[in-house]
């Protein structure tokens, strides 16, 4: 059994005071003891540019070098107009090239919304499935959805909602236990 998992967190919104970045930071804390839990900053990523490709921007290098090296992806992303963020679709297309090459291939996954509404981020994440499997990235658990967050989160953006603070804990532990048994 290896000694830890390695986790990335990515997070679908450039906000500050986003639900999904609160939420990724509640994962963060919440991650067993044996996983470590980076989160990658896409504020300055990029939009992706085909004839970037071959000598891509520094920022793109090392998100892809931080999928690849992680054992696993924690995806938060908010839902606009029933899709992903603009931000959540760049980084797959970053991450799904140059063909061949992908940093996301095979990448097991853990999705996860925050929004105000009702659902949460539920639809979106049908896209964000779809777009995954093309990639062969596995979500290997079910997707965490914290809708009408505002009633959720306090003002300082710590997720204060027992019941979603259990499920997020339950749901972070079972994908690392995942990730310990596909390295072990």
């Amino acid at each position: 059994m290896p000694d830890s998992v390695h986790l990335l967190g990515l997070a679908g919104s450039l906000r500050r005071k986003s639900y999904n970045r609160a939420l990724l930071r509640a994962a963060k804390s919440l991650a067993p003891e044996y996983a470590d839990f980076d989160i990658f900053d896409l504020t300055d990523m990029p939009f992706y540019n085909h004839d970037l490709e071959e000598s891509p921007p520094e920022q793109v290098v090392k998100l892809r070098q931080a999928i690849t090296e992680a054992d696993g992806l924690v995806l938060a992303s908010p839902e606009y107009n029933y899709n992903p963020t603009p931000i959540t679709k760049n980084l797959i297309d970053w991450g799904s090239r140059p063909r061949g090459e992908a940093a996301l291939k095979g990448k097991p996954v853990m999705l996860m919304g925050a929004s105000t509404g009702m659902i949460a981020t539920a639809r979106a994440q049908v896209h964000i499935r779809s777009m995954l499997d093309l990639l062969d990235a596995p979500v290997l658990v079910p997707q965490v959805l914290v809708g009408r967050a505002a009633d959720k989160f306090d003002d300082d953006g710590n997720l204060t909602d027992e019941s979603a603070h259990s499920f997020l804990e339950k749901t972070l532990r079972s994908f690392a236990e995942q990730l310990v048994e596909r390295k072990g």
